[in-house]
This record gives structure tokens, C-alpha cells and sequence, in this order.
């Protein structure tokens, strides 16, 4: 048997156009879900992608492995916890990756007999042809083995980077003019408390960009750019004969916000912009075609998914995991695998949530950069965008909702301090700090710039200290 689980990077639901976008940003993604199982409603374990991808190859929540934050120094997963890939090589296959991960955390690399970084060190971003060039040789290589692949495209993350060629159907170029210094759109972003950040990673790249849409469309072109990719990665399989053999399960580790919540092109908050992620699955004669699950999914289901399909597997046992297999979903003798979802980010932001299929409630315990009250409630059936918060004049939803959180919390600490009040503690947001480093080179204490951050102002002091 194969399998390749693909992680798209920062892939939002609602910019697919298999999940009812307008735009045709996914017409191979849609041809692959039509022939396989589409999850309208799953999320992501925890936010963002160290503490995501963690959590799916462990089965647990962060809140478990005290894995819950991004880009921490003071993080580290034992080798004590079960690890996906290390089950399957324990198991007889092959397994391989083509992936980045290793360079942020060395547990990212655990029970792949074959590591292939897509790193390159003269650019900052991967393309998807990058991945292509490095997993299709090792597909030729190992097709006559039973192997576990897993494939990180980083395409929709930024900077937006995609070939001119992609950008046209998305926005009109021969009328609109991005630099125009006619349009404001930009000026949020521009003098947001989080720009120090973007200016490095983002901003300067893409160029000065005045219409905030050009930018969106930047993201559409990068999703479409990446349908590409993933169609010439699904034609390879089928050049080598080992398409119709191959379980295929693509999926991304958050979504993206494009300027809604005060968030500009970035992957926290948990709105469902961040947290709704898609999932498709599909392997022919074993996985039915066309199929939509309606209820919600974890990433998490995702371990004891494959665990249960390789039955002769020596896994963990069922209750040490945090998800739930799929099959009952896929065959029709469930919906879903639960009636609400918890979230959580501790990166930008620290918070945790709660997801049922009419409600969110979020309870922030540090909003960093962002203004966010202490905690939010959304109707999602009357307020799908998450623009009304109803935890003041529905404080008894609120409660309840806040009392399940805590209950969930004390019931998965089992004695032990929060990891996440840990982080805050003894470290704090791993993502202010790089702000403030960027602004202490520039002279600038993080007090003075949340009275006024604007973009000028950095400028200018950037220029003092040269």
C-alpha cells in the first residue's frame, strides 16, 4: 500500500473553489475531491504550523504534548510520544518526506528513513515546482514499495510570490494599476502594530503595494499556481502506474485572514478564516467518490484514520489519542467525529476556543499586537463572518461555554502547569518578540510604537541609525 499525505500551507477553505469559492482558483483540487471524500467542516488542532503538524503526526493536542505555540525556544516534543511516521517505518514501509520542518524543530524528521529539506538557502520561500522536482524521483525510486510520503507545499503562504502568469485571472491588470498611489486600502496594514514584521517577510517583497485587493489576488494566484503543482504530482502517479493504489489525503494546516479581524495576509486568530481548513480524501475502490461529510473533523482523526487502515499496525492504544477515526464518516455510518471542536494559538496571539456547528466562543489570555476583549461569542448561523460579539448580551452562553473550556483544560493538564501558561510566563509570544527585535534595531521600545505604529515612523528611524 502508499500513502501520501500532502500539507498545503496557509490553504483557506473559503478561497477553493471546491468549497463554493467563485473564482477558479481549484479546478484539479475539485476533480480529486470529486473523485474521493470532501470534509466540509474540518479544523485545524491548534494554530499555527509547528503546534498543527505536530499534533497530527502525534494524534494528541498540544494542551497534551505541550506543543502549543510556534517558533518557541522553549518547546521540545519527548521520544517517548508516539510518532506517525516512526509507526509506519516500525511496520515495514518506506517512509519519506519532502519538507522543511526539520530546520524549526528536529522531531519534524522522526521515523523518515528519507528527509528531503526543500529548503534552499539563496530564498526565503518554497515553490511548489520545488517540491515536485525533489518528491518525483523518489517516487520513481521506491513504486514498487509500500511507502508513507508526506509532501509540505508552502505556495499559499506568503509572501505571494506566483508567477506573473497567474495573477491576470484575478485581477485586472490592464485597468487597475496595484501602485496607484490613488488607493488608502493598504494603509491598515501599513501602520498595524504587526507590520514590523510583515515589512521583512512580506511587504518588501511583493513591492509597495496600495490596493488591498491586488494582494488578495496574489493569494488566489498562489492557491491556483499550487492546483497546478498538485495536478502535475497526480499525473506523475499515474505515469508511474501507482495512482489507482495510492491513498491521497490533502489538507491544509490553517487558513489564511485577508484583512478581515485586523489581521492582514496571516494565519492567526481563531476565526474560522485560520481554522477551517480543507481535507479530501481519496483512494479508488476503497474511499467513495464524490462524497461530502457535512459534520465536523479534527486533524487530529487523521493518526487513528490511518492507523485503522493499516490493521496491522502496532499502534497506541485508542484512548491515548486525541482524534477519531474517519471510516464511520466516510461510509455513511457517521457524520463527523464530534459535536464541537477546541481550538488554540499561543503564536501572535494567545488563545483558546471552542467551535460547535452554531457558535464560537474565544477566550484570549494575551492579544499581543491585536485589540481583542477577553472573550467572544459568535451565532454563527446569524453572523457566519464573526463580526457581531455576543458574549456581553449572552453572557449565559458565554459562561457555559467558558466553563466548558476550563473543564477541558484541567480535564487534559491532569495536574501538570499549562503549557500554554508556561510560554507566558517564561517566554511570551515568540512572534512579539521578533517585533520588538526588529524594533529595538530600530530604536524603538514596543511602548513608543503601540502609541503610534505607523509605517513612516519606522522608517524614519530606521534611517536615524544608519
Amino acid at each position: 500500500m502508499k500513502i501520501i499525505m500532502v500539507s498545503i500551507d496557509s490553504l483557506r477553505t473559503t478561497r477553493m473553489s471546491s468549497y463554493g469559492y467563485s473564482k477558479p482558483t481549484t479546478p484539479y483540487l475539485d476533480q480529486i475531491a470529486s473523485e474521493g471524500t470532501l470534509f466540509k467542516n474540518a479544523y485545524a488542532t491548534d494554530i499555527p504550523t509547528e503546534a498543527v503538524h505536530t499534533a497530527i503526526f502525534s494524534g494528541k493536542t498540544g494542551i497534551r504534548t505541550g506543543i502549543v505555540s510556534h517558533g518557541s525556544a522553549l518547546t521540545w516534543l519527548p521520544r517517548t510520544e508516539d510518532w506517525l511516521p516512526s509507526i509506519f517505518r516500525q511496520a515495514g514501509f518506506t517512509t519519506g518526506a519532502v519538507d522543511n520542518l526539520y530546520q524549526l524543530k528536529e522531531w519534524f524528521a522522526r521515523g523518515f528513513q528519507y528527509y528531503i529539506n526543500s529548503s534552499h538557502p539563496n530564498q526565503r520561500w518554497i515553490d511548489g515546482e520545488t517540491v515536485n522536482q525533489l518528491a518525483f524521483p523518489w517516487l520513481h525510486d521506491h513504486k514498487e514499495e509500500d511507502f508513507f510520503l508526506f509532501l509540505h507545499y508552502w505556495d499559499p503562504h506568503t509572501p505571494y510570490l506566483p508567477p506573473n502568469e497567474y495573477i491576470e485571472p484575478f485581477y485586472d491588470m490592464d485597468n487597475k494599476d496595484p501602485f496607484d498611489p490613488h488607493y488608502t486600502s493598504m494603509k491598515a496594514a501599513y501602520n498595524h502594530t504587526a507590520y514590523p514584521f510583515f515589512k521583512h517577510h512580506h511587504f518588501d517583497l511583493i513591492g509597495h503595494v496600495t490596493d488591498a485587493e491586488y494582494v488578495n489576488a496574489l493569494y488566489d494566484a498562489e492557491v491556483r499556481y499550487l492546483d497546478e503543482k498538485i495536478k502535475e504530482l497526480d499525473e506523475w502517479l499515474d505515469h508511474l502506474g501507482i495512482k489507482e493504489e495510492t491513498l491521497l489525503i490533502l489538507f491544509g494546516d490553517h487558513g489564511e485572514s485577508l484583512t478581515e479581524h485586523d489581521i492582514y495576509w496571516d494565519h492567526c486568530g481563531l476565526y474560522d478564516t485560520t481554522v477551517h481548513v480543507p481535507l479530501i480524501m481519496r483512494w479508488p475502490g476503497y474511499i467513495p467518490a464524490g462524497k461530502k461529510v457535512n459534520g465536523l473533523v479534527q486533524q487530529t482523526d487523521l493518526m487513528p484514520t490511518l492507523l485503522e487502515t493499516i490493521n496491522n499496525i502496532s499502534c497506541p492504544e485508542t484512548d491515548c489519542l486525541d482524534g477519531y477515526s474517519l471510516w464511520p464518516s466516510i461510509t455513511g455510518r457517521a457524520d463527523g467525529t464530534r459535536d464541537k471542536i477546541f481550538l488554540s494559538e499561543c503564536a501572535w496571539q494567545a488563545a483558546r476556543g471552542i467551535r460547535t456547528p452554531y457558535y464560537k466562543f474565544i477566550r484570549t489570555y494575551d492579544s499581543g499586537p491585536f485589540q481583542r476583549p477577553p472573550r467572544e461569542l459568535y451565532n454563527l448561523e446569524q453572523d457566519p463572518a464573526e463580526t457581531h460579539n455576543i458574549a456581553g448580551t449572552s453572557p449565559s452562553y458565554a459562561d457555559q461555554f467558558d466553563q466548558d473550556l476550563s473543564s477541558w483544560v484541567n480535564h487534559h493538564v491532569k495536574g501538570r502547569e499549562d503549557p500554554m501558561a508556561v510560554q507566558l510566563r517564561e517566554e511570551g509570544l515568540p512572534f512579539r518578540k521578533r517585533i520588538e527585535k526588529i524594533l529595538h534595531s530600530a530604536g524603538i521600545t514596543w511602548e513608543e510604537w503601540l502609541q503610534n505604529p505607523s509605517r513612516e515612523k519606522l522608517t524614519d528611524q530606521s534611517r536615524k541609525s544608519v
